[in-house]
């Protein structure tokens, strides 16, 4: 059976795009994700980001739970140093009650924003310090018993929320295990310490109520296109818009062409593009041989999957032969094409 596969909806807004725009395009990933057999699809946290439209995420989780009915969608993640564990458990306490079986919680220590943000969220830089202390009331407040005498969640107490710990260092990777939590490693963007961090969870994982054994999922970018030349085309678009992102934040202009081949050689350039080091790219049958060897290099139990391209339809190109091949559209039990277009 091959391994399950989730996305990772990075909710980007296109040059000249709209916020509205990539919502619409959101819930046709999530919807074309459902039909063709992905476990979950999860959304981040960015803050003061103009190409990133999730900022408010939660609110995004129950838009797309709206337009979709079985596949489970979930935060990938909220950065709990961001917000008091009460306010949280009460967001995704709703979620659940509304959405019931189908919300996730991935919870993430670092900000997801610059420091001049940080401050505008009104939060204290010390926060994350208290990241372990924070996620243990979180899940209280999601349980039965809160552990500040007086004070629940309501909605949120007794939904039991599944949470998950993300992370890209071992950190994150000691407190899943401490915790009994499953563990999302951002490979998608941070590949350095994959290998050591995985290796230190399945060693120091602690069996809980909500998670008996280690349960491991790996971010993997995925660029899957009819045919090689496509995808590696598509693929340079995706190295271009990431600097363009990353170096051109903050600029009134974007950078001209010839400018983003000058830093694509730079050593700004060459540290952004390691990001992609653990990328899939090429034919339906290159990115699964790919997908499959990068599972047993990261001994996943899943694969959260990236579609980097620019354009929404490559995107959902990606999504829709990646599931091919893998298999999963037919272990879905229908023709997932057929089906989406009758809810065209």
């Amino acid at each position: 059976m091959s391994i399950p596969l989730s996305i990772l909806d990075l909710a980007p807004i296109a040059t000249n795009g709209t916020a509205a725009g990539t919502f619409a395009e959101s819930v046709e990933l999530a919807r074309t994700a459902e039909a063709f057999g992905y476990s979950r699809v999860w959304y981040a946290e960015h803050h003061n980001m103009a190409g990133i439209a999730s900022s408010a995420t939660a609110v995004l989780i129950g838009h797309i739970a709206h337009h979709t009915s079985r596949i489970r969608l979930g935060a990938g993640g909220i950065m709990l140093p961001n917000h008091s564990p009460l306010v949280i458990a009460e967001q995704f306490g709703t979620l659940e009650t509304l959405f019931p079986g189908r919300i996730d919680l991935g919870l993430g220590r670092a900000p997801g924003s610059d420091q001049a943000t940080f401050r505008a969220l009104r939060r204290d830089p010390a926060a994350s310090d208290a990241f372990p202390q924070d996620v243990q009331e979180l899940q209280a407040f999601l349980g039965a018993t809160s552990r500040i005498p007086g004070v629940s969640a309501y909605p949120g107490r007794g939904t039991n929320v599944p949470l998950y710990i993300l992370g890209s260092s071992l950190f994150g990777a000691r407190l899943a295990a401490q915790l009994g939590l499953p563990y999302s490693f951002a490979s998608h963007f941070a590949p350095d310490a994959l290998t050591q961090a995985v290796a230190l969870y399945r060693a120091e994982f602690r069996p809980s109520p909500q998670l008996a054994e280690p349960h491991v999922i790996a971010g993997v970018g995925v660029v899957a296109a009819e045919s090689n030349a496509q995808a590696q085309s598509i693929m340079e678009s995706v190295r271009r818009d990431r600097i363009q992102r990353f170096l051109g934040r903050g600029r009134e202009t974007p950078f001209t062409e010839d400018e983003v081949d000058m830093l694509l050689e730079s050593p700004a350039g060459e540290s952004i593009l390691q990001m992609l080091a653990y990328t899939a790219v090429g034919t339906p049958a290159a990115v699964k041989e790919y997908l499959e060897g990068f599972a047993e290099h990261a001994r996943a139990d899943e694969l959260i999957t990236v579609h980097n391209a620019p354009e929404a339809a490559d995107r959902l190109m990606s999504v829709r032969l990646t599931a091919r091949a893998m298999g999963l559209a037919a272990a879905a039990g229908a023709d997932a094409d057929a089906t989406l277009a009758a809810r065209a």
